[in-house]
């Protein structure tokens, strides 16, 4: 299974994703899920996969052979606007499906489909995110919710909710898109490290930050316990329930008296 983030704030782009692809007693692999496509200056963009391994290869393939073919209609160093680059590659997705569907056996039930994120800026516009479905239409992050996920995004959900806000840092961000995985973690073996982690500053036109982190860099660790401890500390400082109040005075009143 797979668990990637993209969060937009005002200050720009972060991307985040695990790496593993399978998981069983004896049967643990990875495969880098968050792809770049730099051209400093001028424009980036960041692919997160999620679904069919070989029909991702298969997109990221075309995509980088288009960028070699000076004849392709286009690629992209040619989209004029992010939404003309999220249609391209949802076109890519989708004809990757059929031409593979077109060599399956009769009776062969393959799940073809892959779910992407393009993300990115093009010099002189905003940057963007696009969540795009297997059948190549897309849909745009919004202000009400600055963040895209694919995969197994529910258990990453919540923290996301509470704490995402246009308004937010970007180093905040990205430490909210690693603590979102790492509840993942917590919750589902199939979603694991290494965790790769990109920063895209607005206007910047090049991915400033990348870090790839295992469960022994210490800054992952350091984050995971600090989290770990802060949440349970959190936890503890909850309102106590109006019985637990009454108990409690009646128990100080009881040691006073026994005092006197």
């Amino acid at each position: 299974m797979t668990y990637c983030v993209a969060i937009k704030v005002n200050d720009g782009l972060v991307f985040a994703a695990d790496t593993r692809t399978s998981a069983g007693v004896d049967d643990v692999r990875t495969y880098n899920k968050l792809h770049l496509f730099e051209f400093v200056g001028d424009r980036v963009f960041v692919v997160l996969s999620a679904g069919n391994l070989a029909t991702t290869q298969s997109v990221l393939a075309h995509l980088r052979r288009d960028l070699e073919d000076a004849n392709a209609a286009v690629n992209l160093r040619r989209v004029r606007h992010m939404f003309d680059a999220a249609e391209y590659v949802g076109s890519l997705s989708v004809k990757a499906q059929k031409d593979t569907a077109a060599q399956m056996q009769f009776g062969t039930t393959v799940d073809l489909r892959t779910t992407l994120i393009l993300g990115g800026q093009i010099q002189g516009e905003e940057p963007a995110l696009y969540l795009i479905y297997p059948e190549g239409n897309c849909i745009s992050s919004s202000p009400e919710t600055p963040y895209l996920q694919i995969g197994e995004s529910k258990y990453g959900k919540p923290i996301l909710d509470r704490v995402i806000r246009p308004a937010l840092a970007l180093e905040d961000a990205s430490r909210c898109a690693l603590v979102s995985l790492d509840s993942t973690m917590k919750s589902n073996i199939s979603v694991g490290p290494p965790l790769d982690l990109a920063i895209l500053p607005r206007d910047a036109l090049r991915i400033t930050h990348t870090l790839r982190l295992d469960l022994d860099t210490p800054y992952l660790a350091r984050l995971r316990e600090a989290w770990g401890q802060q949440l349970v500390q959190a936890f503890r400082n909850l309102p106590r329930f109006e019985w637990e109040l009454r108990e409690g005075q009646q128990s100080l009143l009881g040691d006073n008296a026994s005092g006197d």
